[in-house]
């Protein structure tokens, strides 16, 4: 009788112990915002999911929006991370030097084209006149007979500046229909005859779209890394002012290798270390001596 009381308040004890001690390690439903780049949301919603499955009542919240929204969200203090595909001295209105840069990774960007207008590969001057309104039907550039049809991204996407950055020279697309996110570039030009837009590799994988070569060179990462694919954009996570300790916990999680060698290649993207070249705010590109 004496040993069966003795291990009651054994358990009794240990029962106590785990409320009182291990209560320091439940969470009460902490949570981080993070908006902008829709470019980046497949991935940090990968990443996020996989963050709160090793800490349970922690919660990366994780929304586009595009860049432009990302970078004024984060500087009125209204979001702890503002995602941007483009840097924060490259955004008119946002005060580069109050915000702290965290690169992540980097996006290739692709055009994408309906299957139906029979492209595979096209030029860079050839994509350049198509965007600016030179060329305006497929057979121009030895496809089908049939218009082309233009969609861009709203003006505060950051894919949008990187892509009139790289193919266009800075000038700005012929005005054509606009879609403010990348799942809906996808669903609107598989199912528009015609239709060429942009997209993140990690977006572009449809069997109704075309990544077309440009220049003979194919939209891939390694191509990307090495620098012959031109059409490129670091992914930031910008904050303000002291980190709190959740974001800072996921900002270390996004930079180990368990995000870096297996989250981000698998669903597209590249880590920086794999880069052959870096691109500075300016939009200068120089390959680096590793």
């Amino acid at each position: 009788m004496k040993r069966k009381t003795w291990a009651y308040f054994l358990i009794l004890y240990a029962s106590l112990f785990c409320v009182n001690g291990c209560a320091k390690w439940v969470d009460k439903g902490q949570s981080i915002t993070a908006v902008g780049s829709s470019a980046l949301q497949l991935l940090l919603e990968n990443a996020g999911e996989k963050f709160s499955q090793a800490h349970p009542g922690k919660f990366v919240i994780v929304q586009g929006g595009g860049s432009g929204t990302g970078l004024s969200q984060v500087q009125e203090g209204a979001v702890q991370i503002g995602n941007s595909d483009l840097f924060a001295e490259e955004k008119k209105g946002i005060a580069a030097d109050k915000l702290v840069d965290h690169k992540v990774c980097v996006v290739g960007i692709t055009p994408v084209i309906n299957k139906n207008a029979k492209v595979k590969k096209i030029t860079m001057r050839q994509l350049r006149d198509i965007f600016l309104g030179k060329i305006q039907n497929w057979k121009e550039v030895g496809g089908a007979d049939t218009p082309i049809v233009l969609l861009n991204r709203a003006s505060g996407s950051g894919t949008r500046m990187t892509f009139e950055q790289c193919v266009l020279s800075g000038k700005i697309s012929k005005k054509a229909q606009e879609q403010d996110s990348s799942g809906m570039v996808r669903q609107t030009v598989s199912s528009t005859l015609g239709a060429i837009s942009y997209l993140a590799f990690s977006y572009a994988k449809n069997k109704d779209l075309v990544q077309p070569l440009i220049d003979d060179v194919a939209p891939n990462e390694k191509n990307v890394a090495s620098g012959k694919w031109k059409i490129w954009s670091y992914e930031h996570m910008y904050t303000k002012g002291k980190l709190n300790f959740l974001t800072k916990k996921f900002l270390e999680y996004m930079d180990s290798p368990e995000v870096q060698m297996n989250v981000v290649k698998k669903l597209g993207y590249i880590p920086i270390k794999d880069m052959k070249v870096e691109r500075d705010a300016k939009g200068s590109v120089k390959f680096l001596k590793k």
